[in-house]
């Protein structure tokens, strides 16, 4: 499995590597600004808070190495993958330096036209956000490309992964429009307030592009039988689909206990796929080992 993820790196292209080592920074980023929001004192919540900064910095870091990875797995050309994750890692860069400027400067980063500055940078991280829709799309649309050389559980993890990740980016648009209709509307103090309702399901659905790929990665080094392992993803893929989709329904309906339940049960589900796997995984690993040290005596 070690060897795999150092394969990972020794075999990735250059523009790979580069958005790895970008993603890197952004989560070293991240880390910095939720220990200075932890020196400071401030308050977690609100447009300037370092939260902006912590936040931003993790998710985008995270989403960059996760995207990089995973498109490994796609069918893609060589100048289509230079492309697609070198724009991908251009906007990542833009949109967290941005946000955590703003942060810095004491100005909130979206739906502030309080200045001329502040509305250039609202409107280019709204503009980087169109682009970072555009690309996730085309990922999405290449997924399903036919790519025999891949197994069939992680093409159906990437494809739910994507679409996941689309979820998040639509949520995140609404949540824009949202605000910046609340800003021409002159209730620019009321925007935050009022596209913030979205953000869970915003959440809730952004990083199973990394989650269903990584426990369908996993399953691969388990010795089960290739029907365990394709059962085991599907539990997976459904029980994030419960948990994503009740968060979603709540943000917009506000069903409340009901969606819990339901993003419980989801959460659940996609939780024992993962100790399971990650269980098998250390006992093939302890087999294997056992195994040569036996050989070597």
């Amino acid at each position: 499995m070690f060897g795999e993820l150092r394969r990972s790196w020794t075999e990735a292209r250059p523009v790979d590597r580069i958005a790895y080592r970008i993603g890197a920074a952004l989560i070293v980023s991240g880390a910095f600004h939720f220990g200075v929001w932890v020196i400071s004192g401030d308050a977690w919540d609100g447009p300037v808070s370092w939260r902006k900064a912590t936040t931003f910095g993790l998710s985008f870091g995270l989403t960059l190495i996760t995207v990089v990875w995973v498109s490994s797995f796609l069918c893609l050309s060589s100048r289509e993958r230079k492309v697609l994750i070198g724009t991908f890692a251009a906007v990542c860069t833009l949109e967290t330096a941005l946000v955590t400027m703003q942060v810095w400067r004491g100005t909130p980063s979206h739906f502030n036209q309080e200045t001329t500055f502040d509305t250039a940078v609202s409107r280019a991280l709204a503009a980087g956000g169109a682009v970072i829709v555009i690309v996730i799309a085309t990922l999405t649309v290449m997924s399903f490309r036919a790519n025999p050389t891949v197994e069939r559980r992680m093409r159906l993890a990437l494809r739910m992964g994507f679409i996941a990740l689309d979820l998040s980016l639509l949520i995140g648009a609404a949540m824009i429009v949202e605000g910046v209709t609340q800003v021409y509307a002159g209730n620019q103090h009321e925007a935050y307030e009022v596209a913030g309702f979205l953000k869970p399901g915003h959440a809730a659905t952004m990083h199973g592009i990394l989650i269903l790929p990584a426990l369908a990665w996993l399953t691969s080094f388990t010795g089960w039988p290739e029907s365990r392992r394709d059962a085991f993803v599907h539990i997976g893929v459904a029980g994030y689909a419960l948990f994503a989709v009740a968060i979603i329904i709540d943000s917009f309906s506000g069903l409340g206990a009901i969606a819990y339940v339901v993003a419980g049960l989801g959460g659940l589900l996609l939780l024992g796929a993962g100790v399971l796997t990650i269980a098998a995984v250390i006992r093939a690993s302890s087999v294997a080992r056992a195994g040569g040290l036996t050989n070597r005596s």
